[in-house]
């Protein structure tokens, strides 16, 4: 919960622009309608119809069912009924009984009667009426709506595509909303739950955490262009692991940048790893392959393995990251276990050439998205899943140690749609 109001906190520029959008489509060629409240989740917009030409007399008698109960209840035995005799009855003599007529006693005084309460009221605030109760629906303020056409869906489909979901995906989006809703008439809350359960089905089969392995070390190789949060994202992996009891070596592949040694030693003395380096400009799959040696030889669960950030367009890096994975393969032909591709938000559909290029060179098996809070078009991870099937294991919103976590597809739809969890 905590996490998802910091999603929706900081995804307010994917959200508002999205519902903005909404608005203006909706405002535009839209009426304004009573509001019917539907107790129970929106999972339709069918038109509930209210009951026609209700019968004003009494409904027909109901024979009882004919079945048996199911326990035996004893019979409970029904007051003999004497039918009222013609004639007088005389009363029976009793021992004290005699012949003076029997004078009736004076009357008790009455205790005095309460004052009869006031009926209840009727008036507007006294809650619905049984057809109100039976259909499940309140009366409130009007609603703007407007009927769902080939226009509407046409600048539905745009909205999505401005918020980097992609042609493709916007194309399947909107046809999906669209099944069995067209010529309906929509609201923008409404709009916002069907694109909501349309993208959380779309991301739900993606939804996985970083699997561990029992075989130790447990390889993890981080790739990732320039700047996308590749150092950023190994240290609050490293920390998190390490709080769940689990023993982590850091390799610091990134041996041209300086820079990103020194942060990731700041993250291993937070979270109390060792970070492995190697002299500015040496050879990183030398590095890599040393790293494998001593995270064996120390018995750590997980090798978490830095590289320098590469342009997807620049092939000699590239093919650099590919002498890594070698390397690697000629320690442990299985390793590495993981290769987490860590994605930029902000760099939009560029995202999916990144993932179609380090997919073929390093075999990547996961994602890491970032960023998320410094970009107004986050739909681009809907993109992702719909297109590559990739998991996603975690997403950021900042800086700090609890800005990463795992990746849920429901709250991630919620807050990118402005709705509340």
């Amino acid at each position: 919960m905590a996490f998802f109001k910091k999603l929706k906190d900081r995804l307010f520029r994917s959200s508002s622009k999205l519902e903005e959008g909404l608005d203006a489509i909706v405002e535009d060629g839209g009426v304004q309608e009573a509001q019917t409240e539907v107790d129970a989740s929106f999972t339709d917009v069918a038109q509930i119809e209210e009951p026609k030409n209700l019968p004003s007399e009494e409904p027909p008698a109901v024979e009882p069912p004919s079945y048996e109960p199911l326990i035996d209840a004893p019979a409970m035995e029904e007051p003999a009924t004497e039918e009222a005799p013609d004639q007088p009855v005389e009363a029976k003599p009793t021992e004290n009984n005699t012949s003076e007529p029997i004078q009736p006693e004076d009357p008790e005084p009455e205790a005095l009667e309460e004052p009869a309460k006031a009926p209840p009221k009727s008036d507007d605030n006294a809650g619905p009426g049984l057809i109100g109760r039976l259909m499940g629906r309140r009366a409130q303020a009007p609603v703007m709506r407007r009927t769902l056409d080939d226009d509407m869906l046409e600048q539905l489909e745009e909205l999505l595509i401005a918020s980097d979901m992609g042609v493709d995906t916007a194309l399947r989006v909107t046809a999906n909303l669209s099944e069995g809703r067209y010529g309906k008439k929509l609201s923008v809350e409404e709009i916002k739950q069907l694109l909501s359960d349309e993208i959380t089905r779309i991301m739900e089969p993606v939804a996985k955490p970083l699997p561990i392995y029992p075989k130790t070390p447990q390889v993890v190789l981080v790739v990732g262009v320039n700047g996308s949060g590749k150092t950023t994202t190994i240290g609050k992996l490293a920390s998190q692991f390490r709080a769940a009891g689990k023993s982590v070596v850091i390799a610091a592949g990134d041996t041209f940048r300086a820079a990103a040694v020194e942060q990731l030693q700041i993250w291993g003395e937070r979270a109390g790893v060792p970070v492995l380096t190697a002299p500015e400009g040496s050879d990183p799959a030398s590095l890599a392959f040393d790293s494998i040696t001593k995270a064996q030889a120390e018995g750590a669960d997980l090798l978490m393995i830095d590289t320098a950030g590469r342009l997807q367009n620049r092939a000699d890096l590239m093919e650099e990251l590919a002498k890594i994975v070698r390397v690697i393969r000629k320690k442990d032909p299985d390793a590495p276990h993981n290769t987490l591709l860590v994605l930029d938000a902000t760099t939009g559909q560029n995202a999916l050439s990144q993932v179609e290029t380090f997919k073929k060179l390093a075999d990547v098996t996961g994602l890491v998205m970032t960023k998320l809070d410094g970009t107004a078009k986050g739909g681009v991870l809907v993109a992702l899943a719909d297109k590559f099937g990739l998991p996603i294991h975690a997403i950021g919103v900042g800086e700090q140690i609890d800005d990463l976590a795992p990746f849920d597809p429901d709250d991630f739809a919620k807050a990118l749609t402005g709705q509340d969890l």
